[in-house]
């Protein structure tokens, strides 16, 4: 029952990093790992799937064996997250959201772009 329930998650995980490839506000990299990472405990064949995806795969990859992100990953995230923070901005969310998301994406910009570049 935890290995199915395991799996539903990491397929949920897989869903959302595809929408989150379409949709600025949703990050893509994070549910990607977190879908490997949930595979590795309930589907080794999905897992291999993962791994040798042609748009997944390299991401994956990189971080696992060697803890780097692309730039080229880097820059696509800063400028979705600048998206992001216009977006918010132009619909003029309250500021009651407002800090808590920029906070959010500040501490995801700090993050990653504190990450080595290269293996």
């Amino acid at each position: 029952m935890l290995r199915l329930f395991t799996m539903l998650m990491a397929w949920l995980a897989v869903v959302l990093g595809t929408i989150g490839i379409f949709l600025p506000l949703l990050p893509t990299t994070p549910f990607i790992l977190l879908a490997v990472m949930l595979f590795s405990r309930s589907s080794p064949r999905f897992e291999a799937w993962l791994h040798n995806h042609p748009r997944f795969g390299p991401l994956i990859n990189d971080w696992r064996n060697h803890g780097v992100v692309s730039v080229k990953a880097k820059c696509s995230a800063t400028i979705m997250v600048g998206f992001s923070l216009g977006l918010m901005l132009w619909m003029k969310l309250p500021q009651l959201a407002m800090w808590p998301a920029i906070a959010c994406l500040a501490a995801v910009m700090i993050f990653l772009w504190t990450r080595p570049s290269q293996k």
